[in-house]
């Protein structure tokens, strides 16, 4: 069976790659690229442990790990192959894009410094990680699509939205366990990943609750990375729920609800209250103030069904997470503190790959790890974190100009979702490593380039 499910997933994936590199070299389309990353970075994790376990080949799953930056490297040769007279390029550098370059410069900096005990080979992995994202901006910066290839876009973002919770639906009411039980993700951690199995479920702790309820992955790599893909798709189906003709409102409202079941199924507070941060934002947005005062009620409601109505291990379960007594609220704090006891005694940092959860972070080294922003300050120092935060800023104020001001409702879309889901990953940033959420952290930072790309082009 897993034989046949890994010849299934290569078959799909050798075709979406071959697809994409024939218009991408042939027609010179590099922004294609991100079709494919959005159709296989939300199974990536799913697929990698599925060829481990069909195979026992660590070989095999090295071929499937290089694609998403195989296809990105790709996109960038053909754009300046296409574009032979670089020098003579219009670049028209914007906040975003001077903030951008100066954390990527400074993280080059600290990989050429002798700063930290991590090796140079862990520092080149780390510094890889982080110029992907930007090699995404700087793709999206510089591409042009019609609105039907935007469509397209949506159109998988919708697909994955939906196909993530019946996935969900399965794994809750047919197999009452988690997909990956199935997948062969214990053991790709364990010889890939280095990572012993743990927890009730033979996963990681990732995948359950304090008292050992499930928390539900879908395809994603963990709960939390579905909390806060769902964010976007949720997004996605309001955006073209206001702007498209009655009679397609049906799909968009199957999408968002399909976003707030997974979201559901995750049992991730962070993402919770996330998704309150977001729906705050596009209420100011859209000057929806009513929908300012449906969320007030809605969390009235919840704090009265929680104290009047909600079982005891639910009620102490709420109390223990806002009064930061529950084990994983303890480890956040735990983390955080020694962050910036690090950042308090090291304003410049400590270098590259000395915090947070990545792959190259040693665990010996590792200081802090539960919290984006101090991951690079504890690297970078207060300046690598405070140019992390004007990069976002920037992006999502860019972003709401490009949605006001664009005439093209394409693009005003893409602008939508790109600051909507920033605004919206702020929580998972303060608790999680979320920029290692490949599908929405590297499709959210493609849009903010796009909108980008627009708000030079209107100005």
């Amino acid at each position: 069976m897993a034989l046949i499910v890994f010849l299934l997933i290569a078959l799909a994936v050798s075709a979406g790659f071959l697809w994409t590199l024939e218009k991408m070299i042939f027609q010179g389309k590099w922004s294609y690229f991100i079709y494919f990353l959005a159709a296989f970075l939300p199974i990536y994790i799913t697929s990698l442990s599925v060829v481990y376990l069909a195979t026992e080949s660590s070989a095999v799953v090295g071929f499937f790990q290089i694609l998403k930056e195989l296809i990105i490297l790709i996109a960038l040769a053909v754009f300046l192959l296409y574009n032979k007279k670089i020098g003579s390029y219009p670049f028209r550098l914007v906040a975003t894009d001077w903030f951008f370059l100066a954390f990527l410069a400074l993280a080059f900096i600290y990989l050429l410094l002798p700063i930290g005990e991590a090796s140079f080979l862990n520092k080149a992995l780390y510094f890889k990680s982080m110029l992907i994202p930007g090699l995404i901006y700087f793709l999206g910066r510089n591409s042009s699509l019609q609105d039907w290839e935007i469509g397209r876009i949506f159109k998988i973002i919708f697909f994955v939205a939906i196909g993530a919770f019946l996935v969900n639906l399965v794994e809750y009411f047919l197999l009452n366990a988690h997909l990956q039980q199935f997948t062969g993700y214990a053991l790709f951690n364990l010889y890939i990943n280095d990572i012993e199995p743990t927890g009730n479920y033979g996963l990681t702790w990732t995948f359950e609750t304090t008292n050992a309820m499930k928390r539900l992955a879908s395809f994603f790599s963990d709960p939390l990375e579905m909390a806060s893909s769902v964010l976007m798709g949720f997004a996605a189906g309001l955006i073209w729920f206001l702007t498209s003709r009655r009679e397609y409102n049906w799909l968009y409202l199957l999408v968002m609800a399909c976003s707030l079941g997974s979201l559901v199924f995750s049992a991730s507070r962070a993402a919770f209250a996330a998704f309150f941060v977001m729906i705050f934002f596009i209420a100011l947005v859209f000057k929806l103030y009513k929908l300012i005062g449906a969320g007030f009620l809605a969390l009235v409601a919840f704090a009265i069904y929680v104290v009047f109505f909600a079982s005891e291990d639910f009620y102490f379960f709420v109390l223990d997470t806002l009064t930061f007594e529950n084990t994983s609220s303890i480890g956040h704090v735990v983390e955080w503190l020694l962050a910036l006891d690090s950042m308090i005694a090291n304003p410049l940092g400590i270098g590259l790959a000395m915090s947070g959860n990545a792959g190259s972070v040693s665990e010996d080294l590792r200081v802090g790890g539960e919290n984006q922003f101090l991951i690079y300050g504890v690297q970078f120092g207060w300046l690598g974190m405070l140019l992390y935060i004007l990069i976002l800023a920037s992006g999502i104020v860019i972003s709401l100009r490009v949605f006001y001001q664009t005439e093209q409702t394409s693009t005003a879309r893409i602008a939508f979702v790109g600051a909507a889901t920033k605004v919206g990953l702020l929580l998972p940033l303060f608790t999680a490593n979320a920029e290692m959420y490949t599908y929405v952290a590297w499709l959210s930072w493609w849009m903010i380039g796009y909108s980008v790309r627009e708000y030079g082009r209107i100005h």
